[in-house]
């Protein structure tokens, strides 16, 4: 087998130079309500605002920017759900050469439109990433374009590591930084910069657990690919580490979680209404892992929102999504008397505790309910978990039969 490379703090730092002037040292924002969440000091790393959306366009331009002049004549060639679809062309755009971008079916529109604003030709082609990465490389045998790999190359590797460079410096007294982790190369590059310079700072990266081809990989101790994969955080749906980025991830990142799909939704949609930021599901994954588990990490730490790029149609899903995850939608089956004002005096027992009622529905008939009943189904807006357990509790000591 032959020999992995790999990226040290030099060539993080060299990156750096190059980015100079390209990207933007993005903002270290504090986060009072998870830092109340974790018990300590926690930060936010706004790769979101970074140009284009997220980090991917550091470690574009640091690839792009080293090709020979000949290299350069071929033009470029990437596959992307669409963060690096966007990093590679504004790159091209920047450096004036030509980009392909070949996108799997089903990539947000957004990044669809913003890969083609910046000037990159986009080709849809199969389900998964790794499908249009396989199209990608053989257009690139075909043409002689330079495959751009969305995260298994030194420079992207590199280019990456430099937000953990700005990492240390604006909060130079973190504990624990956590990273949203597909393919490994924002993990591997903030990875290499920190324990480079600060050894016991932990280091953790964050997979949806319905695409999370880590947690295997290192037990294997090879990268393995996932059979299947489904989540809504489509920027880290991966299916297999790179070779340079599993090595880098197995030998410097001391822990891989994963978080569910409801703590996703509700990161995505906390994010929004705490720090106002959009964020894509993708992005809000260290947050997903500090909203599940808020006692597990030092602080202070630093939560990675790795990007903001999202179709609005989705955004509504997800925040309907996090909302009920988070116990602020109530669905409910109330049986009650087939009388005058029924209805009314059980609507009166919702309002008298401010829930918000959405929807209403009758059934009347039904072999479970007696000929003077009505089953009332009743879709609430509550304000969490406490606030429906007093609802649900009014209900019963006014003699209510209710079911969830």
């Amino acid at each position: 087998m032959s020999e992995v490379p790999t990226v040290d703090l030099a060539d993080i730092r060299a990156a750096r130079e190059v980015l100079a002037g390209v990207a933007i040292e993005t903002p270290m924002e504090e986060s009072r309500w998870l830092s109340a969440l974790a018990g300590g000091p926690v930060s936010l790393k706004c790769e979101n605002l970074q140009r284009t959306g997220s980090f991917k366009a550091r470690g574009a331009y640091v690839r792009i920017s080293r090709l020979s002049a000949e290299e350069r004549a071929h033009g470029v060639v990437a596959a992307s759900a669409g963060n690096h679809a966007q990093g590679v062309a504004l790159a091209a755009q920047l450096l004036g050469i030509k980009a392909t971008v070949f996108m799997p079916e089903g990539a947000p529109i957004p990044k669809e439109k913003a890969t083609r604003g910046y000037g990159a030709e986009v080709v849809f082609h199969g389900r998964y990433l790794e499908d249009a990465l396989r199209e990608a490389q053989a257009f690139a045998e075909r043409t002689g374009a330079v495959l751009i790999h969305p995260f298994d190359h030194v420079d992207i590797v590199a280019g990456q590591g430099t937000a953990g460079l700005e990492i240390l410096e604006q909060c130079p007294d973190v504990e624990t930084v956590l990273v949203p982790t597909g393919g490994g190369g924002l993990l591997a590059g903030i990875a290499l910069a920190v324990k480079a310079l600060r050894p016991g700072v932990r280091v953790v990266g964050v997979q949806a657990a319905g695409a999370a081809a880590y947690p295997g990989s290192l037990e294997h101790g090879a990268p393995v690919p996932l059979e299947s994969m489904s989540t809504m955080a489509d920027g880290i749906a991966v299916g297999r580490p790179g070779d340079i980025t599993f090595a880098a991830v197995r030998d410097h990142v001391d822990e891989i979680l994963t978080v569910s799909e409801d703590a996703l939704a509700r990161a995505v949609l906390a994010t929004l209404e705490r720090a106002k930021l959009v964020v894509e599901p993708a992005g809000a994954a260290a947050v997903a892992a500090l909203l599940e588990q808020p006692d597990a990490f030092r602080t202070p730490a630093v939560a990675v929102l790795s990007g903001g790029n999202i179709d609005p149609l989705l955004l509504g899903k997800v925040i309907r999504h996090g909302m009920a995850a988070a116990e602020r939608y109530l669905n409910l089956r109330v049986l009650i008397p087939d009388v005058p004002g029924g209805l009314a005096q059980l609507l009166g027992e919702v309002s008298g505790v401010s829930a918000n009622v959405l929807e209403v529905a009758h059934e009347r008939i039904s072999p479970t309910l007696h000929v003077d009943e009505v089953e009332v189904h009743l879709q609430l807006e509550t304000r969490g978990a406490p606030h429906t357990e007093q609802l649900l509790t009014r209900l019963r000591e006014r003699g209510y039969r209710v079911y969830e």
